[in-house]
């Protein structure tokens, strides 16, 4: 029992012992909360654990610099102070702005000096160094420049480059800002002292804004040995000052201005020698002359760079050589003294011993002149446009007639050319006899892109024409002939003609033809056809196979008239001309006939009658130059188609290309009609036609739509839509040969009225110049 009490009890007293162990630590722990104030912990709530660099270079030397800077997280150590920021100013004065953004590029000047000893020279015991201290105010930073004197033997220029300077000892740790600085005061900068004297009026108004009480500005002494140095630089100028020769000016006005001369030196007296081509070059900013030899290919001369050298020419050369310092600018005269040191001496201005030396100015070079080239007789043949402007401008010089001085060149040779050999055509085997590396013939580009298609311009003459023949079945053949004016090409072609056993198609393939009765191998280039040997009535052989031309299409006609000067057969000067040199019997037979064929005195006779006329009075004019005349004194008449027949033709068509978007198209031209008129503009319309790609031709279309024009550049698109519509409003059946009638010319333009009628009261005006004059008619 007691055994065991006695172990409860030791068990009880562990127990005891263990509790007390364990929740002691727990209360001491959660006693306190955990907030900053707290807690012993002096790393609570602090984000800064670095450390500070303590080594480092210092100008290129390493060392530890680290006794000044913070300690871990940059704290301060025992026994340091805080270092105050770039720019001290008092708190709460001044905007938020950064110093660096205020202050940018503002800068304080003050003007300083400082002495320096020399022992080295029994001259001079100290010198006074001028100096400019700048204090950069955005990071307080300072720079020391001393300016530079001419001959000064001293290192100068910036001699404290810009950084933070530090206080003299013992307050180093700290650097110079602004309040330490004025005027009238020493400053001690890396020890050597600096005397400020004056600054700037920015840094004055800068420092009183500052309340900084300025002090007097002092002078700077002066430094004896520089005083001395100006003195004797002083003694050694003249009291009375050199003649000035001022060349600046001609310099100014006349650089980059040079006078040309073609010269000529005859050099045949000596031995081997010949004439010689010169070129001489005349500056007037300085009055000095070049010369260059002209030397041509294959003359067996050297190609030297320069007949003479750019320098003044004397006039009178070879001249005695002078010895040194005979000629010179000025002349010296002893007044007394002594030569040498302690005599006089002064400038003589009547110049008694100088030695005036003439050389050749512009005045001088004259066309016809001779100019002395060191003994060579040099002519003045001729000169350049600028050198003749220049004399007549200064002198008044009209005349620039030039100097003949080589015969005239002899005319060349005229090159034999071989005859043609039949090889390749005569332009190529010509160039392959002009050269050892043979060309292509060269084609007339120019013309080309003239005279080449330029939208609805051809530039294509046609003409109709039938076979010169005997054989009955060729006779009634009909031919187009087509003239390309871009290079001068024919082009035969035969259109399909029923019942005649001959098959259609080209005829003659485009080329250039050659005019008949021409030998084949001969020297000279053969002629071909021109645009000016085709015309209405013209017989032209075509490769042994004779034409007669017939007829032609309206742009033919209009081209000729347009062209007059080109084509003499549309020119209607030489027409008239021609029927007025008529005998004066003939004049009046022809107005007793014009005057017949008109009894009811209306002015007017048909084309027939008329062309008979001409025809049978053989005065000269051919059947294009009738039909000419025809047209200019005709009374015209637009033939107008039929809007039936043309829907006909476009129903036709429309039907062989199987076109069925009528719909469409419908729905397309009501979508453009904004207000619901039912009307359109003829150009919305034809955009709407090249849209859905109506398969017509674009003379057809425009006829068309000009069908259906109501006014104002606008159609009726229902009705022009329910006429080619070939689906819902067919329209009868059209036969070929009608489809034929329809025809347009080739320049894209409704055919030209025809001529019917001609009115010979204004004939007979424009070329008799009186209509009822028979008895006394005038030409």
């Amino acid at each position: 029992m007691a055994t065991s009490n006695g172990k409860d009890e030791r068990t009880s007293h562990e127990l005891d012992k263990r509790k007390k162990y364990i929740y002691i630590p727990i209360n001491a722990t959660m006693a306190l909360p955990m907030l900053p104030g707290n807690s012993l912990n002096k790393n609570l709530g602090k984000d800064k654990f670095h450390k500070s660099q303590h080594f480092d270079y210092s100008n290129g030397v390493p060392m530890m610099v680290g006794s000044g800077k913070p300690g871990i997280g940059g704290e301060l150590l025992l026994g340091q102070k805080s270092q105050p920021n770039y720019s001290v100013f008092p708190n709460g004065e001044g905007s938020d702005t950064p110093s660096w953004v205020a202050f940018d590029k503002q800068v304080l000047s003050f003007n300083a000096f400082f002495q320096e000893a020399v022992p080295q020279k029994r001259e001079e015991m100290y010198r006074v160094r001028k100096c400019k201290i700048y204090f950069y105010l955005e990071d307080d930073t300072i720079q020391v420049v001393e300016p530079e004197l001419k001959n000064s033997g001293i290192p100068q220029g910036t001699l404290i480059r810009r950084h933070r300077i530090p206080l003299p000892p013992p307050d180093d740790e700290c650097f110079y800002t602004v309040h330490d600085f004025n005027i009238n005061q020493q400053m001690v900068l890396y020890s050597r002292t600096f005397m400020v004297t004056n600054c700037d009026p920015f840094t004055r108004n800068f420092l009183r804004k500052m309340g900084v009480r300025l002090n007097p500005p002092t002078s700077t002494p002066l430094d004896p040995y520089s005083n001395l140095r100006l003195e004797m630089e002083k003694s050694m100028k003249p009291l009375r000052p050199y003649e000035r020769l001022d060349t600046l000016k001609q310099f100014l006005d006349h650089d980059r201005n040079v006078l040309r001369f073609y010269c000529h030196w005859d050099d045949s007296e000596n031995m081997f020698g010949d004439p010689r081509e010169l070129t001489l070059h005349y500056f007037l900013a300085d009055d000095t002359i070049e010369i260059r030899e002209v030397i041509y290919p294959n003359s067996g001369r050297d190609a030297t760079p320069k007949f003479l050298h750019r320098s003044k020419l004397p006039k009178h050369a070879p001249n005695p050589k002078h010895q040194p310092g005979d000629i010179t600018n000025r002349t010296v005269l002893n007044v007394f003294g002594p030569m040498g040191q302690g005599g006089r001496y002064i400038l003589d201005s009547l110049k008694t011993g100088a030695v005036h030396e003439q050389f050749y100015k512009d005045s001088d070079l004259t066309l016809g002149g001779m100019v002395n080239v060191w003994g060579r007789r040099v002519i003045i043949c001729d000169c350049d446009n600028f050198t003749k402007e220049f004399y007549r401008s200064k002198y008044g010089i009209e005349d620039f007639s030039p100097v003949q001085y080589k015969a005239p060149l002899a005319p060349k040779p005229p090159r034999p050319v071989p005859p043609y050999n039949g090889f390749g055509s005569e332009e190529d085997s010509l160039c392959s006899c002009q050269g050892l590396l043979p060309k292509p013939p060269q084609k007339d580009f120019r013309k080309l892109m003239e005279k080449d298609r330029q939208g609805l311009e051809s530039n294509v003459l046609r003409f109709m024409g039938k076979m010169v023949t005997e054989n009955p079945i060729d006779r009634d053949r009909l031919f187009i002939i087509s003239f390309y004016l871009s290079d001068d090409t024919i082009c035969v072609f035969e259109p399909p003609q029923r019942n005649t056993g001959v098959l259609a198609g080209k005829f003659l393939e485009r080329g250039r033809v050659k005019k008949p009765g021409q030998e084949l191998f001969k020297s000279e280039m053969s002629q071909y056809f021109s645009a000016q040997d085709l015309y209405v009535g013209a017989k032209i052989n075509l490769n042994n196979q004779g034409f007669q031309l017939i007829d032609a299409d309206e742009y033919a006609f209009n081209y000729m008239e347009q062209h007059a000067e080109e084509f003499p057969r549309a020119n209607m000067g030489s027409i008239i001309s021609k029927i007025r040199s008529i005998p004066e019997d003939k004049q009046n037979e022809i107005k007793q006939f014009l005057t017949l064929s008109d009894p009811g005195n209306t002015g007017l006779i048909p084309y027939e009658p008329f062309r008979g006329l001409l025809v049978g009075l053989e005065c000269g004019l051919s059947e294009h130059e009738v039909m000419m005349l025809g047209r200019c004194f005709c009374e015209r008449q637009q033939p107008e188609a039929e809007v039936g027949f043309m829907l006909a033709v476009a129903q036709d068509h429309l039907r062989k290309k199987h076109f069925e978007s009528f719909s469409d198209m419908t729905r397309a031209f009501t979508h453009e009609d904004r207000h619901r008129t039912g009307h359109l503009s003829t150009k919305e319309a034809r955009t709407i036609c090249k849209a859905f790609q109506l398969p017509l031709a674009e003379d057809l279309l425009r006829a068309l739509l000009k069908k259906f024009d109501v006014g104002s550049e606008e159609m009726d698109y229902h009705a022009f839509l329910a006429g080619i519509n070939w689906r819902e409003n067919p329209a009868p059946p059209v036969l070929p040969d009608d489809a034929l009638k329809f025809n347009v010319d080739w320049s894209r333009e409704a055919r030209g009225p025809e001529v019917k009628s001609i009115n010979y009261s204004v004939l007979l005006e424009d070329v008799f110049g009186s209509v009822n004059s028979n008895t006394n008619p005038t030409l």
